[in-house]
C-alpha cells in the first residue's frame, strides 16, 4: 500500500480531508464495448456485472446496452457541458431531429450555449456523463458512487427508483476540445455558480496535464489518455420541503436534522401502528408552514406509506456508502394508480398537468421517489450524515424483505462471500473503500437488529398491499435474519 498524505479540501462548503494517494481506478469488471475516438483512442464502456442475488428488469439491461452503444462522435450525437448545478458533467444528445439535425459541430457551437434548453433543440437526451471531481472549491463527486447505488438498489430490490448507470471512458484530448473548454467559458459567462465554474477549470487543467489532478487515478485511466466516469440519467422532478426538508439549518448536520422533521420521516420515528404513525407524521410535519404548503391539501395515506418505505431505503443506502450530499437532492415522478380486478395498475402522469382521461376516475395520483443524484458516496473522506445524525437509530417501521436482505448482505461481506468478491472485483475501489462498505453494512445491521431485538420495529411497510387492501398486518421477522 502506498504511503498516503492527506490535505484539506473544501467540498460543498464542508472542510474535508482528502487522501492524495490513489483512491479509485479504471479496473472495473463486466461486459465491455469499445468505441474509437477521432484521435484513435479505444474508449471503453463497461456494464458492471450484476450483483449476486440482485433483481434486474428487462428495462435495466436494455438501458445498460443503450448507454454502451452510444458513439460519442457520430454525426447524430452531440455533447454539451453541464453548466448548471454544481459539478462539471457532460450532456449527450440525440440530434437526428431538430434545427441542427445530424450537424454535431453546429449544435455544439450554438445549442450548447442555451444550457438546459439545449435539449429542446435536440430529438432527445441520451445520457449524462459524470466524472469524479474532488478538488478545492469544487462540489464532491465520485464516479463509482452511482454505480454502487444502481447495483445495490437491485440487490435490495428497492421501491425507490435508482437510475441505471454504466462505466465509460472518454478520450481526454477530444473531451477537452469539444466539451471542457466550452464548459469553462460558458460557466464563466452564465453565472453558473462558483463550484461549477471551478470544476470546469480543474477539469480543463487536468485534461491538459493529468498530473495536476490528485489522485490522478480517480479521474484518469492508467495510460492517462482518457478520463472516466459514468453514463446515467436523472428522470423526475425535485421534491420541495415535504421530502427534502426545509434546510433552514444550513449544509451538513443541520439540514440532515431538518430532513428528519418531514412528515414521512416523523412517521418512521413513531412507534405507533402504521395508520396512527402516518397521521402523527402528517400532523407534526404540517406544523412547519413551508412543509404544509409543499405537501398540499390532501395527502392520501398510501402516499405516506410509499414515502416511508422509500426513505428507509434511501437512508440505508446512504449509510452504507457514506453519502454526504443527499438532502435537497431527492426527486419524484408522478404516477396514477388504480385497481383493476383487485390488481394494481399504474400509468406515468404528466407533472403539473390536469387529469388523464385514459385512467379511471378514481385513480390516485402518487409521487414515486427517484434517487438520481448519487455521486457523493463511496469515498472514505466523505461525511456520512445518515450515520452522524443517527437516522437508522430512529427508524421504527421497515419492510421485512429489506431487513432480511441487509442481514444477508452483512453475513456475506463479513465472510467475504460472493457479494464481497463481486464488490472487490467490479468497481475499481481500493481496500479502504471496500472496508468502509463492509464496516458500514455491519453497523447498519447491528443498529436495526438492536431495534428489532428490543421489539421496537414494526415490519409493516408494504405499500402495494396497503394500496390494494387499505391496511396491512406487520410481518414477524427473525431479528437475526434467518
Amino acid at each position: 500500500m502506498p504511503k498516503i498524505r492527506y490535505v484539506p479540501i473544501l467540498v460543498a462548503g464542508y472542510l474535508l480531508v482528502a487522501a492524495e494517494a490513489s483512491l479509485a481506478s479504471d479496473r472495473v469488471a463486466g461486459d465491455e464495448v469499445f468505441h474509437q475516438s477521432p484521435n484513435g483512442i479505444a474508449e471503453r464502456c463497461v456494464r458492471i456485472s450484476p450483483a449476486p442475488g440482485g433483481l434486474y428488469s428487462k428495462d435495466d439491461l436494455e438501458k445498460e446496452a443503450e448507454y454502451c452503444a452510444i458513439d460519442l462522435y457520430a454525426d447524430s450525437v452531440a455533447m454539451c457541458p453541464k453548466t448548471w448545478s454544481t459539478s462539471p458533467g457532460t450532456m449527450i444528445y440525440d440530434i437526428t431531429g431538430g434545427p441542427y439535425a445530424s450537424d454535431r459541430l453546429e449544435f455544439e457551437r450554438n445549442a450548447c450555449k442555451e444550457g438546459k434548453s439545449a435539449k429542446d433543440l435536440a430529438k432527445s437526451d441520451l445520457a449524462k456523463f459524470k466524472p469524479t471531481m474532488n478538488a478545492s472549491g469544487t462540489s464532491g463527486t465520485f464516479s463509482p458512487s452511482p454505480l454502487l447505488y444502481y447495483h445495490f438498489s437491485r440487490f435490495f430490490d428497492t421501491t425507490v427508483k435508482v437510475p441505471v448507470s454504466v462505466w465509460r471512458s472518454i478520450d481526454a484530448k477530444a473531451h477537452l476540445g469539444e466539451v471542457a473548454r466550452s464548459g469553462l467559458s460558458l460557466s464563466g459567462h452564465r453565472n453558473s455558480g462558483r463550484m461549477n465554474h471551478t470544476g470546469w477549470q480543474v477539469l480543463v487543467d487536468a485534461e491538459k496535464n493529468p498530473s495536476s489532478y490528485s489522485p490522478t487515478d480517480d479521474l484518469f485511466t492508467a495510460d492517462r489518455k482518457q478520463i472516466y466516469g459514468v453514463l446515467t440519467s436523472s428522470p423526475g422532478h425535485r421534491y420541495g420541503s415535504e421530502i427534502n426538508g426545509t434546510r433552514v439549518s444550513g449544509w451538513g448536520k443541520g439540514q440532515n436534522l431538518d430532513f428528519q422533521q418531514t412528515p414521512a420521516f416523523l412517521a418512521l420515528r413513531s412507534e405507533k401502528p402504521l395508520i396512527e404513525a402516518v397521521n402523527h407524521g402528517l400532523t407534526e410535519g404540517r406544523k412547519d408552514s413551508q412543509i404544509s404548503k409543499d405537501l398540499g391539501k390532501d395527502v392520501p395515506p398510501v402516499q405516506m406509506v410509499y414515502w416511508m418505505k422509500e426513505l428507509t431505503e434511501i437512508v440505508l443506502l446512504d449509510f452504507i456508502f457514506s453519502q454526504q450530499d443527499r438532502v435537497g437532492n431527492i426527486d419524484f415522478t408522478p404516477y396514477y394508480y388504480w385497481l383493476e380486478n383487485r390488481e394494481r395498475k399504474s400509468k406515468q402522469a404528466k407533472h403539473h398537468a390536469p387529469g388523464d382521461g385514459s385512467v379511471p376516475a378514481d385513480a390516485v395520483l402518487l409521487r414515486r421517489t427517484n434517487l438520481n443524484d448519487n455521486d457523493a458516496g463511496g469515498r472514505v473522506q466523505y461525511a456520512n450524515f445518515a450515520k452522524s445524525t443517527q437516522m437508522l437509530e430512529k427508524v421504527r417501521h421497515m419492510d421485512a424483505d429489506t431487513y432480511v436482505k441487509l442481514m444477508e448482505l452483512d453475513a456475506d461481506l463479513q465472510s467475504q462471500g460472493p457479494v464481497f468478491q463481486w464488490v472487490s472485483a467490479s468497481f475499481g475501489l481500493d481496500p479502504r473503500q471496500i472496508d468502509q462498505i463492509v464496516r458500514n453494512t455491519g453497523l447498519a445491521a447491528g443498529i436495526l437488529r438492536d431495534t428489532c431485538t428490543a421489539d421496537r420495529m414494526r415490519f409493516d411497510l408494504k405499500p402495494r398491499e396497503f394500496f390494494e387492501t387499505g391496511d396491512v398486518q406487520p410481518d414477524t421477522v427473525d431479528c437475526n435474519g434467518a
